[in-house]
């Protein structure tokens, strides 16, 4: 089919409806009516002679062919934008929109928070964050750039190990004056755990014998929110496995007395396009800064446990965790 058959403006609305995922959305954000979307995205299908959408009543999703074709249709977009920038005033910041998608523990707790420096220093991109339960589908465009806990095995994509988390116990002040602290993860059983739902699939990836010694803890609280944990376990409920860096967002939490319970790796992952982006490269150099400053030692590989971070000459010798005391 060539490509003069093609019309840009329909592939402008087609990428618009698939961010989205809803026609009545794209009209509004388009400013233009609902049947002409509608028409514009069969003139699309007709020219390229398929279906990119299923429509429902929840809205529209792609199809497998959708998706390659959005991916086709962002590579057409960035080339427009790039002539567009290199034959503009060079002076002019970069600008643009990068769609990142992130857990809900780094997302909210370590990348939010340095947002408003990004901000200030590039007021003309936007990072349209989403907290994913899932590994982002970064070749199907779920996502420009993701941060994922699993080794991309995609070779069309671009990798980046970012460092570790080190999952370690925490309790509140109140709880531990109640109920003792455990010496070892083994007396995990006598006591509630609070524990996050994506942890579930990964304990068989964890300490020795942690597969067999889950099935002797007394979970009072499982959820797919890293902040409802945080809270639980501030006021009361329980001992968390929370990465160790939560410290310094939840200084009221009090990090027991023992090793790591799991390393945990994870990855920066985006395709050669965005790279290509000059807002793109903006943004990963940005996130890979904020994880290699002097105060994320928490990710690297050597485990720092929260109470002897100030002196980490101390903290990087091998952990050694107490004797049995009375408490317990």
């Amino acid at each position: 089919m060539s490509s003069e058959r093609i019309d840009w403006d329909n592939l402008r609305v087609f990428r618009i409806v698939a961010e989205l995922g809803s026609m009545s959305a794209a009209s509004a954000r388009l400013g233009e009516s609902p049947p002409t979307i509608g028409r514009k995205i069969d003139d699309l299908e007709k020219a390229l002679n398929t279906q990119l959408f299923v429509r429902s009543t929840r809205g529209v999703e792609l199809t497998e062919v959708g998706k390659v074709a959005l991916r086709h249709a962002h590579v057409m977009a960035d080339a427009a934008n790039l002539i567009d920038q290199q034959a503009s005033d060079r002076s002019q910041p970069a600008e643009g929109v990068i769609a990142l998608a992130t857990g809900d523990g780094l997302g909210p707790y370590w990348i939010a928070p340095r947002l408003p420096n990004f901000q200030q220093a590039n007021p003309r991109i936007q990072i349209k964050m989403s907290v994913l339960e899932h590994t982002p589908d970064i070749g199907a465009g779920e996502a420009d750039i993701g941060i994922q806990f699993t080794e991309p095995k995609n070779h069309d994509l671009i990798s980046r190990r970012l460092g570790t988390l080190h999952y370690i116990s925490f309790a509140s002040a109140e709880y531990i004056e109640e109920h003792g602290a455990p010496n070892s993860m083994f007396e995990y059983f006598r006591h509630q755990c609070i524990l996050h739902q994506a942890y579930v699939m990964q304990i068989e990836r964890w300490a020795p014998k942690m597969s067999e010694l889950k099935k002797m803890i007394n979970f009072a609280f499982v959820t797919n929110s890293a902040s409802s944990m945080i809270e639980v376990c501030r006021n009361g409920g329980g001992i968390a496995l929370l990465p160790s860096y939560i410290g310094t967002v939840a200084p009221t939490l009090v990090p027991l007395e023992l090793p790591e319970v799991a390393p945990i790796e994870f990855w920066l992952t985006y395709t050669e396009r965005v790279w290509r982006l000059p807002q793109g490269r903006i943004v990963l150099d940005w996130l890979r800064s904020i994880f290699e400053a002097n105060d994320a030692f928490w990710f690297a590989d050597e485990f720092v446990h929260p109470n002897r971070a100030s002196n980490r000459e101390e903290a990087l010798k091998p952990f050694t965790p107490p004797g049995p005391s009375a408490a317990g």
